[in-house]
C-alpha cells in the first residue's frame, strides 16, 4: 500500500499481523437468500443441482472407491508411502522448498494453534494427468507449527476437470481394492478448490465463477505415522508430529519455524496471491466458520 501524500510504505504482511483474526467467515461475492452471487453472476451455493452439499464440512466416497481392501502393511501402500517419503525428504521438506518449487499454499483454519496444517498446491502438477505419482504430488501437506511436510494429496483432474481415479492395488486382481479416493461435498472444502481455480489458475479472468457441486476426488498419503490409516483423510493427532522445527527461512518474515504458526502473515510479500480468501465478502448469514 502506498500514500502519495507522505510515501509511506506498509507491507501487505505487516498489514495481515494487524489484521489477523478479524475475519473469520470469509466466502464468494455477496451471496443472497436464493443462492446468486448478486455481484458476479451465476455462483451458486446450494440448489437442486448440489443436493449433497452440506455448510459444514463433508467428504464422499468417489464413484467405486473403498478404502476397505486397504492396509498400512500392504506391500503397495509401503512402496507408494516410502516413495512419497524420498520425495519430501529430498525434494520438499518444508515450507521453504515449497515456495522454491512453485507450490502455493491455501491455509484452513478450522484445525488451529498447535492443530494446523495446510495444503501446499502445485499448479505444474494439477492436471498434468500423471496420477498418484509421488514424484510429482499435486499437493503436500505441511504442519503449521514445524513448517515441515507430513505428507501429500493427489488430486485427480485434467486441465483442472475431475477424471476417475485409479486403485492403489487391486483393480486387476482377486484382492480386496485398495482405492480410498473421497472428495469433499462440504462449503470448506468446495470454496477451498474454487478458491485455488480463481487465484492461482486465474480462472476469474476466464469467467470461471461457478461454486462446484463437490471437489474432485483426492487421496492422502501421510509419511508420518497415523492411528487410523496412512490414507486417512484428517491429519494425524499432535503427538504424531511432534517434530524438529525447520531450518530459519531465507526468505523475508518475523515469523520462527516451532515459535508462530505458518499463515499467510509469516510468508514474504512476493509469496502472497492477489486475493486472499478474508479478500472476498463476509457470509455471516451462514454463522459457521468456513475454514478460510
Amino acid at each position: 500500500m502506498h500514500d502519495g501524500d507522505d510515501g509511506y510504505h506498509v507491507s501487505r504482511r505487516t498489514l495481515l499481523r494487524a489484521s489477523a483474526g478479524t475475519a473469520t467467515l470469509s466466502a464468494v461475492g455477496s451471496v443472497r437468500a436464493d443462492g446468486d452471487d448478486g455481484a458476479t453472476g451465476t455462483t451458486r451455493w446450494f440448489d437442486g443441482d448440489c443436493p449433497e452439499a452440506t455448510l459444514e464440512p463433508g467428504m464422499t466416497h468417489c464413484e467405486g472407491a473403498s478404502a476397505e481392501g486397504c492396509a498400512d502393511d500392504h506391500p503397495a501402500t509401503t512402496e507408494l508411502r516410502s516413495a512419497v517419503r524420498d520425495t519430501l525428504e529430498t525434494g520438499y521438506p518444508d515450507a521453504e522448498t515449497l515456495l522454491e518449487a512453485g507450490y502455493e499454499p491455501y491455509f484452513d483454519t478450522l484445525e488451529t494453534g498447535d492443530d494446523s496444517w495446510s495444503h501446499w498446491l502445485s499448479p505444474e502438477f494439477i492436471g498434468d494427468g500423471e496420477l498418484l505419482d509421488p514424484e510429482r504430488p499435486e499437493s503436500v501437506l505441511v504442519d503449521n507449527r514445524s513448517w515441515r511436510s507430513i505428507g501429500v494429496m493427489f488430486i485427480a483432474t485434467l486441465d483442472g476437470d475431475p477424471i476417475d481415479p485409479p486403485a492403489v492395488y487391486g483393480a486387476e486382481t482377486s484382492e480386496a481394492q485398495c482405492s480410498p479416493w473421497h472428495a469433499h461435498t462440504g462449503l470448506p472444502g468446495r470454496f477451498a478448490w474454487w478458491y485455488y481455480r480463481q487465484v492461482y489458475e486465474q480462472g476469474f479472468r476466464h469467467g470461471e465463477l461457478e461454486l462446484p457441486c463437490r471437489t474432485p476426488c483426492m487421496l492422502h498419503v501421510w509419511t508420518v505415522d497415523h492411528p487410523e490409516s496412512v490414507y486417512a483423510h484428517d491429519a494425524p493427532p499432535r503427538e504424531y508430529r511432534d517434530l524438529a522445527p525447520a531450518d530459519d527461512p531465507d526468505f523475508d518474515t518475523d515469523a520462527v519455524p516451532g515459535e508462530d504458526a505458518l499463515g499467510w502473515d509469516a510468508l514474504p510479500d512476493e509469496a502472497l496471491p492477489e486475493r486472499l480468501p478474508g479478500d472476498f465478502a463476509m457470509a455471516d448469514r451462514f454463522g459457521i466458520d468456513l475454514g478460510l
